[in-house]
């Protein structure tokens, strides 16, 4: 599973633990594939560039909510991307997934620098017709860095050659975060 720095980094694990029904349903929801439940009032607060959404998924007991914000290139209206932070269904993992256009290359993974600071790399871990999932685990190093951050800028690729840097604000980051139940 994705990791963002190198082995020798400590604290983001690179196992992630299975997929939640509420996390898999969120996916969905991003991807357009579960109808209009997000057009329907899922927003639970705006924290400037961040949103808090929640829904309960079919079969689920209880509600899931996530933190998400979705971000397009300047030069390329059709590449984009969509970052979801949620806490799993005990409260004790954070995760954060990304969801990047069909098209990019996997082996490359998905890159990631916050400000000037190379923070690293993870890999994808499910493609479905609508993109591909990178997934890390969040650790308190990086959720420090995204909170006093002023720009997350993911990189994809479609050539080993091209990497596109898709920038995202973190303004709001760390005032969300702390909404996610």
């Amino acid at each position: 599973m994705g990791q963002f720095g190198d082995h020798r980094h400590i604290g983001i694990r690179s196992r992630v633990a299975p997929w939640s029904l509420g996390a898999a349903f969120l996916i969905a929801l991003v991807l357009g594939t579960a109808g209009q439940a997000l057009a329907q009032g899922a927003v639970r607060s705006v924290h400037n560039d961040w949103q808090v959404r929640c829904d309960t998924p079919p079969g689920a007991q209880s509600e899931q909510c996530a933190l998400m914000q979705s971000v397009t290139a300047d030069d390329r209206p059709n590449i984009g991307l969509t970052v979801i932070v949620l806490k799993t269904a005990d409260k004790k993992t954070r995760l954060m997934r990304v969801i990047a256009p069909p098209g990019v290359l996997l082996p490359s993974g998905l890159g990631l620098k916050v400000d000037s600071a190379e923070v690293g790399r993870a890999g994808f871990v499910r493609c479905v017709p609508n993109g591909c999932v990178a997934e890390v685990i969040m650790d308190d190093q990086l959720i420090q860095k995204l909170r006093t951050g002023q720009t997350a800028t993911f990189i994809i690729f479609q050539t080993p050659e091209e990497g596109i840097g898709l920038p995202m604000s973190l303004k709001g980051f760390g005032e969300g975060f702390d909404k996610l139940p």
